[in-house]
């Protein structure tokens, strides 16, 4: 059985943890998600974003290269939540175009970066969940998550725009996007089960285009 790579991309509440839960159950693949409950800096980047911004991305650009490494380099195909690649074209670009990461420290984040990801291996394929913004407004609400309070729709805005660019010159590997404003995987089974037919399809090659009339 081939081994296979996968990252999940997608904006805040685009339903990553869901969709890589269910695809390492599933398959039986591994799957590996953000470090949150053990981030060192996450409650003081959310009191002084200024001032912890750039650790906060250091911290993720060393735990999600990590994570990456390990994942590749287990015979076991695997699943991320959320990708490196992520952290530093959406994320560190939102912190440093917000004000919260100056000009010295982002350029010595994105050399860091640069060195960091010629070394991690390709993925086998990038699947982007996309949703309009009042949905993820919506859906983050529900899950009540107090970290994420403070998110506005214009930062949602923000970060879809940055996931636009991005994606129109990311070619490390293909990219299976997912709008899952139309696709409920988590409620239902046969969702979920087109998901999984298209994911595998895309890994193999082998798709099947039929023309109706």
């Amino acid at each position: 059985m081939a081994k296979h790579l996968v990252l999940v991309a997608g904006n805040i509440g685009s339903g990553k943890t869901s969709l890589t839960e269910r695809i390492g159950s599933r398959l039986g693949w591994r799957n590996a998600f953000e470090s949150v409950s053990d981030n060192p800096y996450l409650p003081d980047f959310y009191q002084e974003m200024a001032k912890w911004s750039f650790h906060l991305q250091v911290f993720f650009l060393g735990h999600r290269a990590e994570q990456h490494l390990e994942m590749a380099n287990d015979p076991r195909s695997a699943i991320i939540d959320r990708s490196i690649y992520e952290d530093a074209f959406i994320f560190a670009r939102a912190l440093h175009d917000m004000g919260n990461i100056s000009e010295r420290d982002f350029n010595t984040y994105q050399k860091i970066y640069q060195m960091v990801v010629r070394t991690l291996p390709a993925p086998s394929l990038l699947v982007f969940l996309y949703a309009p913004v009042d949905i993820l407004i919506e859906r983050i609400k529900q899950r009540g998550r107090s970290i994420e309070t403070g998110i506005s729709p214009d930062y949602l805005c923000r970060l879809e725009l940055y996931y636009h660019e991005w994606l129109q010159s990311f070619d490390l590997c293909p990219v299976f996007t997912i709008k899952t404003n139309d696709l409920d995987f988590v409620h239902k089974p046969k969702h979920f089960e087109l998901v999984v037919k298209r994911i595998q399809e895309k890994l193999t090659g082998k798709e099947e285009m039929v023309f109706t009339e």
